[in-house]
């Protein structure tokens, strides 16, 4: 071979290596990204020949499946319609994933991995979605949607079993038809609707003040330290300053020197703000933390769809740590001071407690199931963290106990069960007694299989009177 034509042979070599690598960067290498990219409809495209698997409920009803018309394409349909708007989402060719459908599409379209997809092509194997199967009860989600608008235009409600972590409910009003979101006039008045955001799970999104439910973190911390317990007596007169600034309890109350149980039953506003700048606001960073505040939750769900619990105070007017200088330690503790808790943080709150200080992940999904019945994927219970110790669970429980029996929560009373809680109620327009209301508690207090937070907003009232009663038939649905 003489110079030229090896010259030639190799500039053509290393063409033909360039393209190979090229080629196999972006169909292999990176073809989960360019599939994962939300500006990307080709592959949602590329799955409407694909049959996409079944979500199903507790009960074995489907929430999700697909149809195939005459022309082999697939069609999305939810049996369910606005039950499991919020959280499975929908999954359209036109409008992109989101929630459960879009966490779980690499299960429900069969997409194993770049590699194994390409090489099942190659050999002619066909494609096909498995099925999901979740935790979600269609009765207790109904009967939370309900109760939820029977009482307010807005709200949110999440039922976990705490032994576990599996998401019972997740509702969140105002909601959506998956259904009928297809319709290009729909969709568009949903995503603009500033007012209602139909489109937004509540129950992950747009944290609030929790108010006196987040009495449960403090008192937590105090009796874990060691530095309190049940019976220790702190001073519950209204209108010591914190902060520089007077706080009150509900109608003024004084309730003087009172122990720690009566004053969670009763919820004195002062008698937590001074056991929470008793401990420091070090110690409540830390319990917050160990509760899964100031993170984005655990959840098997797109973690660009959820936020996480954090202090937002004003000023600054943004997320700080507890420690901040800008932070009210004393009304933190009492769930205000910026505080700004999503539901699922809270029922999380009420599940530490629940399983002896131990947190566990949560999931909607348990199973994952291929087209022949096999389990292919169990989501197995997982500990998020060791939140308190046992005995410290133990006096929590009882306290919280003591709040449902003679306290703020007798409505969440059930006939023949044991049920925890602490209500909650959090002023919003001051001077006109507009409030978001709370609940989070469990059930059976004894051995508990079902924690929950409940939350609606605007509600002229307190969290005893109207979030309770949700919580109660939520827990009562679950436990039968």
């Amino acid at each position: 071979m003489n110079k030229p034509i090896g010259r030639l042979f190799v500039v053509a070599l290393l063409m033909f290596g360039a393209l190979l690598v090229s080629t196999s960067w972006w169909t292999v290498l990176r073809a989960d990204d360019l599939d994962k990219n939300p500006d990307n409809r080709r592959a949602l495209i590329r799955e409407q020949k694909i049959r996409r698997g079944t979500i199903f409920a507790a009960d074995g009803s489907a929430i999700a499946r697909s149809t195939r018309d005459e022309e082999g394409v697939y069609h999305r349909a939810y049996p369910q319609g606005k039950r499991f708007g919020h959280p499975v989402g929908y999954s359209y060719a036109s409008l992109g994933q989101t929630e459960v459908e879009k966490y779980r599409n690499d299960e429900l379209s069969g997409n194993k991995n770049a590699i194994t997809t390409t090489f099942d092509q190659l050999i002619g194997h066909k494609r096909e979605g498995d099925d999901v199967r979740t935790a979600l009860d269609p009765k207790a989600q109904q009967l939370a949607l309900d109760g939820i608008a029977k009482v307010g235009s807005s709200g949110a409600a999440v039922a976990l079993d705490p032994r576990t972590g599996a998401v019972k409910v997740m509702a969140s009003t105002p909601t959506y038809d998956p259904n009928t979101i297809t319709d290009k006039g729909a969709f568009s008045a949903a995503s603009t609707d500033n007012e209602h955001k139909p489109l937004v799970n509540r129950a992950v999104q747009f944290g609030a003040a929790p108010g006196s439910t987040f009495k449960v973190v403090t008192a937590t911390a105090a009796i874990d330290t060691g530095q309190f317990s049940p019976g220790s007596m702190v001073d519950g007169d209204s209108g010591q300053k914190f902060a520089s600034r007077p706080l009150a309890n509900d109608f003024n109350e004084n309730f003087g020197p009172v122990d720690l149980k009566t004053a969670l039953a009763k919820s004195v506003n002062t008698a937590f703000a001074n056991v929470g700048t008793k401990l420091g606001a070090s110690t409540m960073k830390e319990y917050m933390e160990r509760f899964g505040f100031d993170r984005k939750p655990q959840l098997d769900y797109p973690r660009d769809e959820m936020s996480a619990s954090v202090v937002a105070p004003s000023p600054p007017g943004h997320a700080v740590s507890p420690t901040s200088k800008y932070v009210d330690l004393g009304r933190l503790s009492i769930g205000q001071g910026g505080l700004q808790a999503t539901p699922l943080q809270m029922a999380e709150v009420a599940a530490a407690v629940a399983n002896d200080g131990k947190l566990m992940k949560p999931h909607i999904a348990t199973r994952v199931v291929d087209r022949d019945g096999r389990t292919v994927d169990t989501i197995e219970p997982s500990v998020q963290s060791d939140v308190m110790k046992s005995s410290t669970a133990a006096a929590v429980t009882d306290m919280m106990v003591g709040v449902v029996q003679n306290g703020t929560g007798t409505n969440a009373q059930l006939p023949g069960i044991q049920v925890a809680g602490k209500t909650g109620t959090a002023e919003t327009e001051f001077g006109k007694k507009i409030n978001d209301v709370w609940f989070i508690g469990f059930a059976p207090a004894e051995n508990p299989r079902i924690a929950v937070a409940v939350t609606v907003k605007a509600v002229t009232g307190f969290g005893g009177d109207f979030a309770a009663p949700i919580a109660r038939d939520i827990m009562q649905e679950l436990l039968k």
